[in-house]
């Protein structure tokens, strides 16, 4: 099963994380499938690939907590309800 998580970057006391589609089973620091996005938390800056997160979210990939809410606030699930197609 493929996740969309954070994955940190950056050094002590200056944190940021990019957003990678990864296999469930990988380390937080582990190989990625794709890099999609990044967040930094300290300027509060978020940059995210819609394109493919859509991808991996149309093929059944699960976000964690804090990847659902940033994707949230940038708006990338109204774009998936606007494009509705059916997976099986």
């Amino acid at each position: 099963m493929v996740k969309l998580r954070l994955k940190r970057c950056g050094r002590k006391q200056r944190v940021v994380y990019r957003i990678v589609a990864i296999d469930v089973r990988s380390q937080r620091e582990g190989r990625g499938l794709r890099k999609v996005g990044f967040y930094d938390p300290i300027n509060n800056q978020t940059f995210l690939n819609v394109p493919a997160i859509l991808y991996f979210l149309k093929r059944g990939a699960q976000p964690t907590g804090t990847v659902h809410d940033i994707s949230k606030k940038a708006g990338v699930f109204t774009e998936l309800s606007l494009n509705p197609t059916k997976f099986h």
